[in-house]
């Protein structure tokens, strides 16, 4: 039996200290999303609109359920080493697992996570012990958005952002990626996960959107998936220097899954065909905008 909260009726205030005492599973309405919880011992996975989308262990804080986070950060420790702080960008936030493990393993990182569902960012501070601003601050806005509005610079971008399932389009462009572009570091990477679609055709639009703005793109994914067997997650890196490649593949092979490395000349060659999606085709910036609010979490 699910135990139903209706966020319209009980504030995310008056749910501190609840979760200790909660039924499993549970759910949760916002305005935006409904939203379901489980735990099994330690391991709270959140799910949004039915897909699994979080999952973090409440005990340690460095665990990566998802493997496409592992691949993540695997992909990062290469770049710049283990446990050096960062300053990382989350597009996207849910249950924050990646900038939690982040914090977890390089203290003293600046991290700013952007969820659209500013309900759910409120609900998930109460129910995970996430690091604090300036460590890490939440902001609810359209990542989109951020792309365009942000100032910072960043080491890591990570574009895991997903509405009903798929990558909202306005962030697939090639002017969402040159935004991306703009605010890396020259040693930064851009990390964008890929999935949700039938076919590997959204990850080679990405890949030719992503070659307008970057020199060295490469892939990280189960070898089955890339061959087109399966559905699953793709990770892209892109990136202003040449990724280490040959470190990446050595550290994925440890992974309990097969997971291949694809390099940037395999994939700009197989993305040759694919078209080149811009703001324009998908209708950004809309035509009438809301006034900007950009309250943090």
């Amino acid at each position: 039996m699910w135990a139903v909260v209706a966020f319209g009726v009980v504030s995310a205030a008056g749910y501190t200290g609840r979760m200790a005492r909660q039924t499993f599973p549970f759910s949760v309405r916002t305005a935006l999303s409904s939203i379901e919880v489980d735990r099994t011992d330690n391991l709270l996975t959140i799910y949004v609109d039915g897909v699994e989308s979080s999952a973090v262990d409440l005990a340690d804080p460095s665990y990566l359920e998802f493997e496409y986070m592992q691949h993540i950060e695997i992909a990062v420790n290469a770049l710049f080493g283990e446990g050096q702080p960062i300053r990382a960008l989350h597009l996207g936030g849910a249950g924050c697992a990646l900038a939690r493990a982040f914090e977890a393993r390089r203290p003293n990182s600046r991290q700013l996570a952007i969820e659209i569902d500013g309900e759910l960012a409120s609900l998930v501070r109460e129910w995970i012990d996430l690091p604090r601003a300036p460590r890490l601050r939440i902001r609810c806005e359209d990542a989109r958005t951020t792309l365009d509005t942000n100032k910072g610079s960043w080491h890591v971008i990570v574009r895991d952002t997903f509405a009903s399932g798929r990558i909202p389009a306005h962030l697939t462009t090639v002017e969402a990626h040159a935004k991306a572009s703009g605010l890396l570091t020259d040693d930064g990477v851009y990390a964008l996960n890929i999935a949700g679609e039938a076919g590997l055709a959204p990850v080679y639009r990405e890949v030719r959107a992503l070659g307008e703005s970057f020199d060295h793109i490469a892939a990280i994914s189960d070898p089955a998936i890339m061959k087109g067997r399966r559905f699953g997650n793709v990770i892209v890196l892109a990136a202003h220097r040449p990724l280490p490649l040959a470190e990446i593949s050595a550290r994925v092979r440890r992974l309990p899954l097969p997971t291949i490395v694809v390099p940037h000349d395999h994939l700009v060659e197989a993305a040759i065909g694919a078209r080149l999606v811009h703001d324009r085709d998908v209708g950004w910036p809309p035509s009438s905008k809301a006034a900007d609010s950009s309250p943090s979490a």
